[in-house]
């Protein structure tokens, strides 16, 4: 198991990272596919920061004596999920032409900080192994309704536009999440639950595949 969630964790890494790099250098700055890649790219980076240390951990003196990196590396995997979201809501403006600065964009906006200042609070006790579910919810809450935002943007634009590269974005992201929020509310009491951050990580792998394959289907004006 420990063997498997290893490799796991290091492909997972390398590829979202890879991926993201080669969409930057092969697009346009600013456009939808470079912020795609900026967006692969802070995923894994992000992750690294919680994935590194678990890989360490369980390999040398257990996930139980390493809370503090753990806890470190769950903060900054948080604050960097919020950015990967804000920046899938600027692919979709892009996307779909409806750049402006409207009440929808200045919602996001919000959401994002609120999230982020949330995750910022001491009562997290990010260090500490006995972190509260209390601060798990509401730091969640903000991030699960941008999630939900994004997620309908995409599913009523696709469908609109009959866009077959992004037709299934909805589902992906409505998969990391289905993953993702039980894990938070009851992993620290049922610790299988926690298998759940692999489909979790495949749907977040999903997505950036998805804008890859888009890329190299598109013009490079694109």
């Amino acid at each position: 198991m420990i063997l498997g969630e290893t490799i796991f964790d290091i492909v997972y890494l390398i590829t979202v990272i890879t991926i993201g790099v080669k969409m930057i250098l092969s697009s346009p700055r600013k456009s939808q596919y470079w912020l795609f890649g900026l967006m692969a790219v802070i995923l894994g980076c992000g992750d690294a920061f919680h994935l590194v240390p678990r890989v360490w951990a369980m390999h040398t003196v257990g996930l139980n004596a390493a809370a503090a990196p753990l806890g470190f590396g769950q903060a900054v995997t948080s604050v960097t999920m919020t950015i990967f979201y804000v920046l899938l809501y600027h692919i979709w403006e892009i996307r779909y032409r409806q750049i402006s600065v409207s009440p929808l964009r200045i919602t996001v906006y919000v959401l994002a900080f609120l999230r982020v200042l949330l995750c910022l609070f001491p009562q997290n006790r990010w260090m500490s192994s006995n972190a509260p579910l209390s601060w798990g919810i509401y730091r969640n809450i903000p991030f699960s309704i941008l999630g939900v935002i994004v997620l309908v943007l995409f599913y009523k634009k696709a469908k609109e536009t009959h866009d077959q590269a992004f037709r299934f974005m909805w589902l992906a992201i409505a998969v990391s999440f289905a993953c993702y929020l039980p894990v938070v509310l009851l992993a620290g009491k049922i610790p299988p639950i926690g298998a759940l951050m692999i489909p979790k990580t495949c749907a977040y792998v999903w997505m950036v595949w998805m804008g890859y394959s888009a890329m190299k289907n598109s013009s490079p004006s694109k």
